[in-house]
């Protein structure tokens, strides 16, 4: 009887080592509550959030909020900017200095969403702009990558200028303009081309 326990355990603790093993094979390093249904293949909600208890009990699970976990600090901070609230896309002063377009270094990731909103998580700083629906849901202009979306440059200077009407930016000349004046009939906005050919007369 004590021999069939003990195997039945050791049988168990395998099984949850492949859960947690099945994670580390994957891209990603922030997990949903969904994510995990999936790469677990468990439909049953109690059952999943024992799981999930189990493991964040064992340490083998961190979570930074709710809902959202990670297996180490290692995790990547723009795919947590991306689980947090969907749709959105990475976009404005993020990529912007990525691309050397402004020159100021920012620690917060700022995203393009569906309402602002300030969030901290993990020591993490992650704002959150809106954007009509009509252009947070088109896909112009952003490339999604593991476990988020983000603008290019073009896409990004236009988010910008649209809520920024003012902006100061140091080096426009990396800009592609004919993608620019292409990007910009999705904002349906006349006012926004006005900018944009304000912006192109600096750089002509």
């Amino acid at each position: 009887m004590e021999v069939r326990v003990i195997l039945t355990s050791i049988r168990q603790s395998k099984i949850m080592d492949n859960l947690i093993a099945k994670l580390y094979e994957v891209n990603k390093t922030v997990f949903k509550i969904k994510d995990l249904s999936l790469l677990w293949q468990e439909t049953n909600f109690n059952n999943l959030k024992a799981k999930i208890t189990y493991y964040v009990k064992q340490a083998t699970l961190l979570r930074l909020s709710r809902g959202i976990f990670v297996l180490n600090k290692k995790y990547s901070r723009r795919e947590l900017a991306g689980s947090v609230y969907v749709p959105s896309y990475i976009s404005f002063e993020t990529v912007l200095r990525d691309e050397g377009v402004i020159f100021q270094h920012y620690d917060t990731i700022f995203v393009a969403g569906s309402f602002s909103k300030i969030v901290k998580i993990d020591n993490n700083k992650i704002v959150f702009r809106t954007l009509k629906k009509i252009v947070l849901y088109n896909s112009a202009g952003v490339i999604n990558q593991v476990g988020f979306s983000i603008a290019i440059k073009e896409r990004a200077f236009l988010d910008i200028i649209y809520l920024f009407p003012n902006y100061y930016f140091d080096n426009l000349k990396k800009m592609d303009w004919d993608k620019i004046f292409d990007l910009v009939k999705i904002y349906n906005n006349k006012e926004l081309i006005r900018r944009v050919k304000k912006y192109y007369s600096y750089v002509k």
